[in-house]
């Protein structure tokens, strides 16, 4: 599942890029085949976190497992 981080919050990809220009059709993230297209990867912090992506619009975008 991909979230935005911003500061101390986690935000929903859905509330942040419905009016993204670049966002897919269903105002998602463009997640093509394990990689934000919409923007670029960052270096991990550790190994312990998750992956994040630096967004063209300036959000950082990190995969998340959800909890079962």
């Amino acid at each position: 599942m991909l979230v935005i981080l911003a500061n101390d919050n986690i935000l929903s990809v859905r509330a942040v890029c419905q009016g993204c220009l670049l966002a897919n059709n269903q105002g998602l993230p463009r997640w093509n085949e394990g990689k934000l297209s919409c923007g670029y990867s960052l270096s991990p912090l550790d190994n312990h976190q998750p992956q994040r992506y630096q967004c063209e619009m300036g959000f950082q975008v990190a995969q998340i497992e959800e909890a079962a």
